[in-house]
């Protein structure tokens, strides 16, 4: 009964959600299909998260209370790879825990093919398109009917001007059939394509790019993810977006903003920059549909800046550390 209550409650609450400019048809009907946040009590907080499992196993480290208090119990994303191994158990085991407390679990789907081409510093990916879809749909499946919140493939939009048309075709249609796989197989997941940071590309080449990777679709698009741009920075971002949309497709989309690093905005350098803070733990509303860490705070970047030496994805306890204080 609590779910049904929250679910029918949840119409109201998107509506509250949508752009005031949204289109009929287009954010509208995604919202009315499903809602998640209706659904559940709040965002989930993963207790095997990296810097959760590093403060429980380094409680007289110096570092460990602050770390464990202002990052390890704040909800954040759980990233799924290739080094998430079968990913229909990992998928299904991380939503099945949300959903016996009755939270909401905010996911990231990271394995298209020539992932990160232009930065270089995460590539890898599934082997070819064909795996790619099979990942893909077992990843949906493994949701099934339980509320979610999925981000697909941060940067795939963004990493156009290092690959070829055969190959930007190519991956729009891995997109497109992602979005296919949740649409028909996780009925209560809002999906969000990933859409940059405000320097990457212009507002009207990225609705182009969203256009392209079939963002009707979706129910709305991502940005800022592992960067370090202010929210008011990409709220610009977001809204110039969703008026290109508009005003060349005739739709809009609601879009969400990783605030987990950009507490002192960006000093340009995208790669472990010093000096960064952690920001407004997730909640919905802030400009935007919801603000979301995505990137989990301290986890690297790859081997560059303060986390030269290390891998991207390893977490960095000196980095956490200090990024809680801004220095």
């Amino acid at each position: 009964m609590r779910r049904l209550l929250r679910t029918l409650a949840a119409s109201a609450f998107a509506c509250l959600l949508l752009p005031l400019s949204a289109a009929p048809g287009s954010a509208t009907t995604a919202s009315a299909q499903a809602g998640p946040i209706g659904m559940t009590s709040g965002f989930y907080t993963d207790p095997h998260s990296n810097p959760a499992v590093w403060a429980a196993a380094n409680p007289g480290d110096g570092r460990a209370v602050a770390i464990r208090d202002n990052i390890a119990s704040r909800p954040m994303a759980r990233w799924f790879g290739a080094w998430s191994g079968d990913i229909g158990a990992s998928v299904g085991s991380y939503v099945g825990a949300a959903d016996a407390v009755d939270k909401l679990p905010v996911l990231i789907a990271y394995n298209i093919p020539g992932r990160d081409a232009c930065g270089g510093h995460s590539g890898g990916g599934a082997g070819t398109p064909a795996a790619y879809r099979t990942w893909i749909s077992a990843f949906a499946s493994a949701i099934g009917s339980r509320p979610a919140l999925v981000v697909i493939e941060p940067d795939s939009l963004g990493d156009f001007s290092c690959l070829s048309q055969a190959q930007i075709d190519e991956r729009n249609g891995m997109l497109r059939g992602a979005l296919a796989e949740f649409r028909n197989r996780a009925p209560n997941t809002w999906t969000y394509l990933d859409a940059g940071n405000p320097a990457w590309i212009s507002a009207a080449t990225m609705a182009q790019h969203l256009e392209g990777a079939g963002a009707r679709e979706a129910h709305g698009f991502s940005l800022n993810i592992s960067n370090y741009f202010t929210t008011g920075e990409n709220t610009s971002y977001g809204n110039a977006i969703s008026s290109a949309l508009s005003a060349s497709y005739g739709y809009t989309k609601p879009y969400v903003i990783d605030t987990s690093r950009n507490g002192n905005g960006s000093n340009g350098e995208w790669c472990n920059p010093g000096g960064r803070r952690i920001g407004t733990v997730s909640q919905t509303g802030g400009g935007a549909e919801m603000l979301l860490w995505l990137k989990t705070p301290g986890e690297s970047d790859g081997n560059c800046g303060v986390g030269g030496g290390s891998a991207a994805g390893q977490f960095l306890p000196e980095v956490a550390y200090k990024m809680i204080f801004g220095y």
